[in-house]
């Protein structure tokens, strides 16, 4: 199915077919002037010399807008100033509607920034540190992450759904002396304990020389003197202004922690020219956005897409953009929609996770709102299936919307693959095409170019402004994950369809990292947690199919000799590894095993693992087994025929 935009739409929007058309000739034909126009979207202290300066074959660099000098604070606020000062830049919809919402001014976020600029900087944080952020969804979040690109230092989001030990290895890792964070989260009604989680951490990574602290809540905390501040009492010690900190280009804008296949997370770096002029063009365009606008992203600021499409790239655009502190069912399944209503968003962005979800609660809930501000949607996190697709443009667009399907990751920095509404024809679940300037292959498992339909891994065969730079302290890794498969190509991960059409449909990670709601878990780093247990012996992680977070995991647990498993186990490991990494990594199903299958070596069988785990019990044992190829190099076939008999999916 060919779904074409509205003519009204198409009329307006930045880019119509003809217009796109020209503009990837021009690119063709003249690459270097259209990424040097993407540069001039930004205030520059000094103009760059070198537009880029990229190989991808060993040593492999990457540096664009070389020896130019800007700072991502100004280009998201001061430079705004003059002309908007009072335009609102941040909503804030608080976890209870019942609370007003808060609408906070491009002058008063500077005001915001500066002060916690000024503390930072009283409190010894200067230009290149790393500075750890644990905070909920409040505008103070929004605050420190500028506040950090002001005074030039690094920030390190960590979702406030990760656990302690999550937080440490991460502070560790980035070597990191000083955190912001908040007495606690509010979620659905539920308080989250910030302060106590970041105190447990820091139990565990004792270098920390200050927390700074948002009264959010107001509920009980434990309090250190001397390394705790609240950060409402130190803003009364500070007065004046903070010029931004001249940065260059490459100058690390800040670190992400992503989950790797080999267990330990990888700090993603990103510099502050590139990311930065990647972001504020792709906002513009890939989302239509004009000026009168009011963009709802939904992500938290703790992934990258808070960092992209709820921070940087709407306020370098003088956008406003929604904070969004609740969830999408409290305190009811209209919340979503009800928020549109009442701030005329025009332009939603949002999880395949959180639309299915709701799909399942059926059109009512939507139905009784109007959502007529609604111009665009979109979707992030990963592939939506067709039927999310049709009730997200039929059932909350009502078919007048167009959505575009965004892929891109942690490590691109920002939207790499997505329709240009107005300029593009959807089909339901495809990502369409890549976006001017960006050269993506589909590649054989040996690494031969496919040409026209066929299917086999993405990869991407030049660079753009907004890739990361290298992994925190280990560019070998960075080679090896990215650039060792495929030499000569950035190497995405994932796995790819190209139609008759050329449209592009993603089908999901090739290696072995999972997406659980659009968020990537290690299987190697729940291995390990499970592994610590005093009463696991092996534990081998795969990815299940899941209605509502489209995979979930399912372990695969070897216990101990003596150790009985009963349901209070399976109970305390769910919550083990719920309390090691967090709550995303808490598992739906454990089996509990006597072995799992290996190869005579020992390398662990994982395709035979996830065909059981897929399995739905609509087949026999039998019938499985002879879905499951060849056994035979197994060091003891038998494991499998135990594993199917006891597979726990119903």
């Amino acid at each position: 199915m060919i779904v074409q935009p509205p003519k009204t739409f198409s009329d307006n929007a930045h880019y119509n077919p003809e217009s796109l058309s020209a503009l990837r000739k021009n690119i063709s034909d003249n690459p270097d002037s259209f990424w040097e126009e993407i540069g001039r979207r930004l205030d520059w202290i000094k103009p760059w010399t070198n537009t880029k300066e990229v190989s991808f074959k060993k040593p492999v660099s990457i540096k664009w807008y070389l020896d130019g000098k800007l700072n991502a604070c100004h280009n998201a606020l001061d430079r705004h100033l003059p002309k908007h000062a009072d335009r609102t830049a941040i909503i804030w919809e608080q976890d209870d509607p019942k609370n007003d919402p808060v609408k906070i001014t491009y002058g008063e976020l500077h005001r915001q920034v500066v002060q916690m600029a000024l503390v930072m900087k009283k409190r010894g944080v200067k230009k290149g540190d790393r500075v750890t952020i644990y905070m909920p969804m409040i505008p103070a979040a929004a605050v420190a992450i500028l506040a950090c690109a002001r005074v030039g230092a690094v920030h390190s989001v960590v979702f406030g759904g990760f656990a302690a030990q999550s937080i440490a290895a991460r502070m560790e890792d980035g070597e990191s002396d000083f955190v912001i964070t908040a007495d606690e989260g509010l979620r659905g009604g539920k308080k989250i304990p910030l302060k106590q989680t970041v105190d447990e951490a820091l139990n565990i990574f004792k270098n920390a020389r200050h927390v700074l602290v948002v009264k959010h809540t107001g509920g009980k905390i434990n309090w250190q003197e001397g390394r705790d501040l609240w950060l409402h009492e130190e803003v009364k010690t500070v007065s004046g202004d903070l010029p931004c900190e001249p940065m260059d280009s490459e100058d690390p804008l800040f670190l992400l922690y992503t989950s790797g296949s080999t267990g330990k997370p990888k700090g993603v770096l990103h510099t502050t020219g590139g990311f930065l002029a990647w972001v504020n063009y792709t906002f513009e365009k890939v989302f239509d956005y004009k000026q009168n606008d009011v963009f709802w992203c939904t992500a938290d600021v703790g992934w990258v897409t808070g960092h992209s499409y709820l921070v940087y790239g709407p306020l370098s655009n003088a956008a406003t953009t929604v904070l969004f502190e609740g969830v999408p069912s409290y305190p009811s399944n209209s919340r979503f929609w009800e928020v549109i209503d009442r701030h005329k968003v025009s332009i939603f962005y949002t999880a395949p996770t959180a639309l299915r979800a709701l799909m399942k609660e059926g059109d009512a809930p939507v139905k009784k709102t109007s959502r007529k501000s609604l111009r665009l949607l979109g979707s992030v996190g990963e592939p939506i299936n067709p039927e999310a697709w049709n009730w997200y443009y039929e059932t909350v667009g009502d078919s007048r919307c167009p959505i575009v399907d965004t892929w891109w990751q942690t490590e691109t920095g920002g939207i790499l693959i997505s329709s240009l509404p107005g300029a593009i024809a959807m089909k339901p679940g495809s990502a369409t095409f890549p976006l001017p300037g960006i050269k993506t292959v589909l590649l054989t498992v040996e690494g031969k170019v496919i040409e026209g339909p066929g299917e086999g891994v993405l990869a991407i065969a030049d660079s753009w402004p907004g890739q990361m730079r290298t992994v925190f302290k280990d560019h070998k890794r960075f080679e090896e994950t990215y650039f060792s498969t495929y030499p000569g190509y950035y190497f995405t991960g994932d796995g790819c369809r190209r139609d008759e059409d050329g449209y592009l449909w993603i089908t999901g990670r090739v290696d072995d990292v999972i997406n659980i709601s659009g968020h990537r878990i290690g299987t190697a780093e729940v291995e390990s947690s499970f592994v610590a247990n005093p009463n696991v012996a092996e534990a081998a992680v795969v990815a299940a199919p899941h209605d509502i977070k489209g995979s979930a995991l399912y372990v695969y647990v070897t216990l101990k000799s003596g150790i009985t498993p009963t349901p209070a186990l399976k109970e305390e490991l769910k919550q083990w590894v719920r309390k090691d990494i967090g709550a995303i990594a808490t598992p739906d199903w454990i089996q509990f095993a006597p072995a799992v299958p290996k190869t005579r070596s020992g390398k662990i069988m994982r395709r035979i693992l996830r065909k059981i785990a897929e399995s739905d019990g609509s087949v026999t044992p039998s019938e499985l087994l002879k879905t499951l190829g060849d056994t035979s190099t197994l060091a003891d076939p038998s494991v499998v025929e135990d594993l199917i008999a006891n597979r726990v999916r119903v």
